[in-house]
């Protein structure tokens, strides 16, 4: 089987890799096309990848190509994790939001809608190259914000393409361990843990989590020994997620804590993304005699620094959060499903149908699913009210604005898109931050007339 990953030149590449060809992987890849706009980090990446396959008895044949089709042409998965603009876009949608004294993160409010808007155009685009070049390849998308993304992509290509993240999967194995279970299926092919998870890509909570038919749930919440243990309840507090009745993800922090965030964002000494746009730059520029050990190092410091907004000054990530399978392990559980038959039980980013009715049927919701030779099923979710329902329903309405904007070119759209969106509170505002983020980059001062 051939994989395509789009972005290919990515900081994060090389963790596919090992996922991979290590000797355990659920699925085996024949060919592996890297596909990149740099010619200089495909190169580096290239060579730690080529680095890590010598160490490897499974390691597929490797690829490196800046022609996208030669990339995409036999291809049985595609997975796409580009970041149109580069880190230093990352670092533009997070300052004019926070120059304008709103929340600044890159997929959480209104930085994620830039993201959006500019990435939008490219990923459609790829799409109805997929479909033409390697209609039958079924596409994974990481790109981020992946529940936009991928709704943007559905418009082209259907059920064939699926959003993933690794954060709710990382909240339901977190809670399935405290409770002393594991989250996959047992030898016996029957479900030892089947939960309840709804919500948006970067929004959603765990509303249920049942071991051999018994909720699990309320005992969890109801431990301070327990709730120690996962990450979200630390991040959010435990008063506050008992109070929910449910464990939220950790990107509901942003949320429950704007005000916090965004003061703990200014008053740092830079960004998360300009963190990262000079830690990546200079890795980049400067990979050193060996850029397999100066990629592992500067890969440990960026883990270990996420979401540092959210933590006391000097606390360090847990050594448990910042090891296991992330977004890697999550995409290689969907393609050997998909490619063996074998029943994966997963989260993943699909069409909304009739789970939340209050929802368009065409949306993208992140819920559990079991995914098979035949494709991705959702499984029925207890109905939504209340907050939840409330958010999802503001910020969906949001994200579709944006994609409408993204698709017609239209200005009046992203203002609206703006304006509605929870994070952001004048209309005033929303305006500015249209002319703010078209002014900043030129693909969306062309794209919004």
């Amino acid at each position: 089987m051939k994989l395509a990953i789009i972005g290919g030149g990515g900081f994060r590449v090389p963790q596919v890799f090992e996922a991979v060809a290590s000797d355990d992987a659920p699925v085996r890849i024949d060919e592996l096309a890297l596909y990149d706009v740099s010619r200089e980090r495909l190169a580096i990446i290239g060579a730690i990848v080529e680095r890590i396959a010598s160490e490897k008895r499974f390691a597929p044949r490797i690829t490196v190509t800046t022609d996208l089709e030669e990339a995409l042409r036999g291809a049985d998965f595609v997975f796409s994790a580009v970041r149109v603009g580069g880190t230093a876009g990352r670092v533009a949608d997070e300052r004019v939001a926070l120059d304008l004294g709103v929340l600044g993160q890159e997929t959480v409010g209104p930085g994620g809608l830039a993201y959006a808007l500019r990435t939008i155009p490219f990923m459609v685009s790829l799409a109805e190259t997929i479909r033409r070049v390697a209609p039958d390849a079924w596409v994974i998308n990481f790109t981020n914000p992946a529940g936009v993304v991928t709704e943007a992509m559905r418009r082209v290509l259907g059920d064939r393409v699926v959003g993933i993240c690794d954060t709710p999967i990382g909240l339901l194995r977190r809670a399935a361990a405290v409770a002393g279970a594991s989250s996959q299926r047992n030898s016996g092919g029957a479900p030892r843990v089947a939960f309840d998870y709804v919500g948006l890509n970067h929004l959603g909570w765990l509303r249920s989590l049942q071991v051999d038919g018994v909720d699990r749930l309320p005992e969890l919440l109801a431990s301070d020994a327990a709730l120690q243990r996962i990450e979200e309840a630390r991040l959010l507090g435990f008063d506050w997620v008992r109070a929910l009745g449910a464990l939220p993800n950790e990107y509901l922090y942003y949320y429950s804590f704007t005000r916090e965030a965004t003061e703990s964002i200014r008053a740092a000494a830079s960004t998360r993304g300009e963190y990262l746009d000079a830690q990546q730059g200079e890795f980049f520029a400067n990979p050193g005699a060996d850029p397999y050990a100066s990629w592992l190092r500067t890969r440990h410091e960026r883990e270990a620094s996420y979401m540092a907004e959210s933590r006391e000054e000097g606390e360090e990530r847990d050594v448990e959060d910042v090891a296991g399978g992330g977004y890697e392990s999550v995409a290689l559980d969907l393609m050997s499903a998909l490619s063996s038959g074998a029943e994966a039980t997963m989260i993943l980013n699909v069409a909304n149908g009739a789970l939340v009715p209050q929802l368009p049927e065409d949306a993208v919701v992140e819920v559990g699913c079991i995914v098979d030779a035949d494709g991705v099923h959702p499984w029925p979710i207890a109905p939504v009210s209340g907050e939840m329902l409330g958010l999802m329903t503001q910020v969906k309405a949001s994200e579709r604005l944006i994609i409408e904007a993204a698709t017609r070119g239209s200005r009046e759209l992203a203002w609206r898109g703006f304006a509605a969106h929870p994070l952001v509170d004048s209309v005033g505002v929303a305006r500015s931050l249209v002319e703010g983020y078209s002014t900043h980059f030129e693909s969306i001062g062309r794209l919004l007339r």
